[in-house]
């Protein structure tokens, strides 16, 4: 905290050299703002940096006070709820490196399975293991990947593992490629949709 003050006041300092006609009210008020900028950022708890990337930041961070904390507070501040909720502007707000539409779909898509953990920033959705009703005997589990804004096939990679239980211990089999481009073409599907019928 004491590096945020020390370059805010070398800003400050620099402003004042090469701009003499600045009032000494308004020197104070851009002072004021940065210390409540700072105290905005220290007390939401945010990961992101003021001095690396200031508007990810400020936004994470006033998110995170407006909906009571957490990644995306208790109120997602996302595009993915009902139509007309949210707008998909907010996902540059964010600094969300992912299409919306390519998340909202993945997660439509396995919603029938646990999931082990999700993180939107970096585009992934790791689920837990899931055992068929008709089939005891295997289970499996996905790893979604998404890169990139664009609603583009290669931003998608599933990746899935599964195992059957032999001698009561589970045993890994082989991947099968083909099943995971059935599941990346569904989710895409789904994306294209969610994406026309957002208008």
């Amino acid at each position: 905290m004491k590096k945020i003050y020390v370059f805010v006041f070398t800003v400050m300092m620099f402003l004042y050299g090469c701009n003499k006609n600045l009032s000494e009210e308004e020197l104070e008020g851009l002072w004021e703002n940065a210390q409540t900028q700072g105290e905005i950022v220290r007390r939401s708890g945010t990961p992101f940096n003021l001095a690396t990337d200031k508007d990810l930041a400020m936004s994470d961070a006033q998110n995170r006070l407006r909906s009571g904390g957490g990644l995306l507070g208790n109120k997602g501040n996302l595009p993915f709820s009902k139509k007309g909720e949210e707008t998909s502007s907010q996902i540059t707000g964010l600094g969300m490196p992912i299409n919306p539409y390519l998340w909202k779909a993945s997660l439509e898509t396995i919603s029938f399975m646990p999931l082990s953990s999700t993180d939107p920033f970096a585009g992934t959705i790791i689920t837990d293991w899931y055992t068929a009703e008709t089939n005891q005997g295997e289970r499996c589990k996905l790893n979604i990947f998404i890169n990139g804004k664009d609603l583009k096939t290669e931003n998608l990679k599933v990746s899935s593992f599964c195992q059957i239980l032999k001698n009561n211990q589970w045993v890994n089999i082989l991947s099968n490629a083909e099943e995971n481009t059935k599941l990346e073409n569904v989710i895409l599907n789904g994306a294209k949709k969610l994406k026309l019928t957002s208008g």
